[in-house]
């Protein structure tokens, strides 16, 4: 049955592997903005760790200054209680005085240590985000090179149009245009035709009408 939950598992997750190739195919700018977003995403989730790895020093740091104070204090009431004779006093104080240091060591290592691990986190959230401007840009200079590569598509298909159809939309264009020149020009020189003939009648009667001297 286990087996049979594997190969289901990994049956899944190889369609969804193959539907999202087909996807970044097709649109591979879309894919790259949802890479983006997820990256982003983590890159936020390590600032709030960064974050919450400063809380955690200055917290380690004000138990630690705590626990150093109360030693000192025990060191000091601890010397006073020997002065004055009374070991009962003097016995509890050096025994808070020794509890006191040893947890303002525990402190201090404990700060230490996450002094480093956020040197560490800095380190890397820093090169997190110099990694997503990086991937910005890239995406940036893809989408310049897409915008071209369709452009030049989309030019080609104008200006060369595709191999079933001998002559370019262009040539297409420049022929429909001659052939309206045409059909205006002629319909202009019939006008202009059927006018001039008529002003000629009109002249030749009239010379018709006058009497020859």
């Amino acid at each position: 049955m286990a087996n049979l939950f594997t190969r289901l598992k990994d049956s899944i997750t190889a369609d969804l592997h193959e539907a999202l190739d087909q996807k970044e195919q097709k649109n591979p700018i879309a894919m790259l903005n949802q890479y983006l977003r997820e990256s982003e995403k983590e890159t936020e989730k390590v600032r709030k760790l960064v974050e919450r790895q400063y809380r955690l020093k200055d917290e380690f740091s004000r138990e630690f200054q705590k626990a150093q104070d109360m030693a000192d204090k025990r060191r000091r009431q601890a010397e006073v209680a020997e002065k004055a004779g009374e070991s009962t006093m003097y016995e509890f104080a050096v025994k808070e005085q020794k509890e006191y240091e040893s947890r303002a060591d525990r402190l201090q290592a404990s700060r230490r240590d996450s002094m480093e691990q956020l040197e560490a986190l800095e380190r890397k959230y820093e090169e997190m985000k110099h990694k997503l401007k990086d991937m910005h840009l890239k995406r940036m200079e893809l989408m310049g090179r897409e915008n071209i590569a369709r452009a030049h598509h989309r030019m080609n298909r104008v200006i060369e149009d595709t191999a079933d159809k001998p002559y370019s939309r262009f040539s297409e264009i420049d022929r429909y245009i001659e052939d309206l020149e045409y059909k205006v020009n002629s319909a202009y020189y019939h006008n202009t035709f059927d006018s001039k003939m008529a002003q000629l009648e009109i002249e030749m009667e009239k010379r018709e009408e006058v009497p020859a001297k």
